[in-house]
């Protein structure tokens, strides 16, 4: 099993960081509102993924973008920002 990192747009403003072995059941749970955390927004857009072998290498990595800056997540989903860094 793979594990992911993803990153929504909701409403064209906030970023929403999450981990899934299902990105695309994730995202479509967003979308129905079944998440405490993104229920408030009507529009949710997947922007971004990563993906990892291991559950654990994923949290370090959701762990690590939650601390980033906006302007950095922006970056990294247009690609101007390397994985690694």
């Amino acid at each position: 099993m793979h594990w992911a990192i993803y990153i929504l747009l909701c409403d064209q403003k906030t970023f929403y960081i999450g981990l899934s072995s299902n990105v695309d059941k994730r995202v479509s749970s967003h979308k129905l509102k079944q998440n405490l955390a993104t229920k408030e927004f009507s529009d949710i857009e997947l922007v971004y993924v990563e993906s990892y072998p291991t559950r654990k290498q994923a949290e370090r990595r959701e762990k690590q973008l939650k601390g980033w800056t906006r302007k950095k997540k922006e970056m990294l989903i247009n690609g101007k920002w390397g994985k690694n860094w």
